[in-house]
């Protein structure tokens, strides 16, 4: 069963940080909000929590994972950005946008994507995200709460119907036995997710509108 911790969504408690902060740093795995949707997530470097997400979202090693970072600087330590690259995502973070980069040796193997080489970073607009990721002062995974079952299966991982509209309770009711820690900011869910850019290429693409795309389209 996770602990539910209540966390202040505009000014949130550095003793609550902290707390998660040293749980992250023991291998948890949280759900939490951000500026898009509820997310599942852990410290980009522990291992064992990044198949434990992997195996709550029942995702294959090869679909890469999308992280969080506080900063644009941040972004250029865990990928190779261009300088359209540079003006672009300045323009838009922090917002609801992941951005599709080339990865450097620090993103671990188990998120980029195999072929590709490639990785998804965001940069949250939402200061309990930003809080945390300054405190562990590592990336955290960011993957939609929205879990592919719909029923309780053989490893006790109950499903959410990416068609459900769930309460706040609801949801974390629902995950309540797969996650370790939940981080109840009082926020009800919402399911607008970000846009995606690909910035791998000399020309940036959308892939996927969402939250932000009118203005994101002005600069690709």
């Amino acid at each position: 069963m996770a602990k539910i911790l209540d966390v202040h969504p505009d000014n949130p408690q550095n003793r609550r940080i902290e707390e998660i902060k040293l749980a992250f740093l023991n291998g948890a795995v949280m759900l939490y909000p951000t500026d898009t949707v509820y997310a599942i997530g852990c410290d980009l470097n522990a291992k064992s929590a990044v198949e434990k997400v992997r195996q709550i979202k029942k995702l294959a090693n090869d679909k890469p994972l999308t992280f969080l970072s506080p900063s644009l600087s941040n972004v250029a330590t865990y990928a190779f950005v261009s300088d359209t690259a540079y003006r672009i995502m300045k323009r838009l973070i922090p917002g609801p946008y992941t951005f599709l980069l080339p990865a450097t040796k620090l993103v671990p193997r188990l998120v980029q994507s195999p072929k590709r080489k490639t990785t998804g970073i965001r940069v949250p607009n939402h200061p309990v995200c930003l809080a945390l990721l300054e405190a562990l002062g590592n990336p955290i995974i960011s993957t939609s709460a929205h879990v592919p079952a719909n029923d309780l299966d053989d490893d006790g991982i109950v499903g959410v119907d990416p068609e459900l509209i769930l309460s706040r309770v609801e949801l974390f009711d629902r995950l309540d036995k797969v996650v370790d820690i939940i981080i109840d900011t009082g926020e009800e869910p919402t399911y607008d997710v970000s846009t995606i850019l690909d910035l791998t290429a000399e020309e940036p693409v959308i892939t996927r509108r969402g939250l932000g795309w009118e203005a994101a389209a002005a600069w690709v």
